[in-house]
């Protein structure tokens, strides 16, 4: 616009330019001809010379020779006078002058004033013109986006914006009002996701409280039952302690899938799991193993060497639980436990670290499937009819990673897992 405008104005002037110089040369010889020929036949009648003068208001200079220029005829030339020779008998006896710059210069100012009004309204309406055109294709819809950005702003994105492809904005325009349709529906999704997460945690706050009651009112009842020393012998009272022993652990059971869902879909809207690492005593984790019951018989081959190591005491705990836990669940063995120190090499050069193996004699894990064990939610073959979300091994192998340790396992007469705790 700027370029078109700059020529515009260029051409204006020239055009101004062009006519000014017309306005000043532009004389209507056809009057002075026929002046010219009135004087000659006047001068041919015996007018006198200043009866012409006053007759035709022009000036004759006589010359005494043809071609001499004389001092009167060089200040008409100067004074731009019209000059025309003055010959009767087609011999040029002087020159006839008309002293016209005055009206010359009257007729130029008034051409020049003239087209500098018109020039001056071209500009000004070019000047109107050029600001509409910039309101109606810029501001005006830089002004509706800006509304529109607003209202993004203030969350409302149920208002449209009106595209006109003949702005200089269409393309934005078009990819602004995509954007409000995708955080729309964006936000549609997050409500409807937070409304099924809140139905699904009132639904297993729910269930999760039916097997707790019927787990307190079992209890009870087996608190009743065996009571008395003497009623404890009895036969068909010991079988029903046993019912309700099997109530408990079923619902037990009911409670940890219950869990295990609800943990499975945590953690699938939760890339991060916060694991918070500090130096601890060795000697802690040994208590873990020793903690644990029922998964079997755990053989505690020696004594965990005495040192501060890196960890998160929690997220240990996961670990030795998942590991031996799932030791338990497939291999059905009794779990042998090993600790000694090493060194490997670290992100800062060698490090020290104790190693725990936890080992089963268990028939091992395919070794095809040997890569994937650690994969979040992948269950290998034999886990049919077995609880579990595919998540143990995964987060094991997180949780060492995090605390500046790691994790290796391998088939050696069975399934081994080696835990690298990074040493003070």
């Amino acid at each position: 616009m700027m370029l078109i405008f700059t020529l515009f104005m260029a051409g204006v002037l020239v055009a101004v330019f062009l006519r000014r110089d017309d306005a000043l040369k532009k004389r209507d010889m056809s009057f002075y001809n026929d002046q010219l020929y009135k004087i000659t036949a006047d001068w041919q009648a015996g007018t006198d010379v200043s009866t012409i003068e006053e007759r035709y208001g022009c000036r004759i200079v006589l010359t005494p020779e043809e071609g001499v220029l004389t001092r009167e005829l060089a200040e008409l030339y100067a004074n731009r006078e019209l000059v025309l020779d003055l010959a009767p008998d087609g011999k040029i006896i002087g020159k006839v002058a008309w002293d016209e710059s005055r009206g010359l210069l009257e007729n130029a100012e008034k051409n020049i004033l003239k087209k500098g009004v018109i020039l001056w309204l071209a500009v000004l309406l070019a000047g109107y013109a050029l600001l509409l055109i910039i309101y109606i294709k810029v501001l005006r819809p830089e002004r509706e986006m800006e509304r529109f950005a607003a209202e993004i702003a203030k969350g409302n994105l149920d208002i449209p914006l009106p595209i006109k492809k003949d702005n200089v904005f269409g393309n934005l325009t078009t990819s602004f009002d995509i954007m409000r349709e995708e955080m729309k529906n964006a936000r549609e999704r997050e409500i409807t996701a937070e409304k099924a997460k809140k139905e699904m945690q009132l639904s297993m706050a729910h269930d999760i409280g039916t097997p707790v009651a019927t787990i307190r009112t079992a209890c009870e009842m087996i608190e009743l039952l065996a009571g008395g020393t003497d009623e404890a012998k009895d036969p068909e009272i010991v079988s029903r302690i046993l019912e309700k022993v099997r109530i408990i652990d079923n619902k037990a059971a009911t409670i940890s899938s219950l869990t295990d869902n609800m943990f499975h879909a945590s953690l699938a809207e939760t890339e991060h799991i916060q694991v918070n690492v500090r130096e601890e005593s060795s000697e802690l984790i040994e208590q873990y193993f020793g903690q644990l019951t029922g998964y079997g018989r755990i053989v505690m081959e020696n004594t965990i060497p005495t040192c501060l190591v890196y960890m998160d005491r929690l997220r240990m705990e996961q670990v030795v639980d998942n590991i031996v836990g799932n030791s338990h669940k497939y291999a059905g063995t009794d779990i042998r436990v090993r600790f000694d120190e090493t060194k490997a090499a670290g992100k800062d050069g060698e490090q020290r670290y104790v190693r725990i193996t936890v080992r089963d004699s268990g028939p091992g894990v395919p070794e095809e499937e040997l890569p994937l064990i650690a994969e979040k939610y992948h269950r290998g073959s034999g886990t049919e009819g077995k609880p579990g979300a595919g998540l143990g091994m995964y987060l094991a192998s997180y949780y060492m990673e995090q605390q500046g340790g790691g994790m290796e396992y391998y088939n050696d007469h069975g399934f081994v897992v080696e835990l690298l705790v990074r040493v003070v």
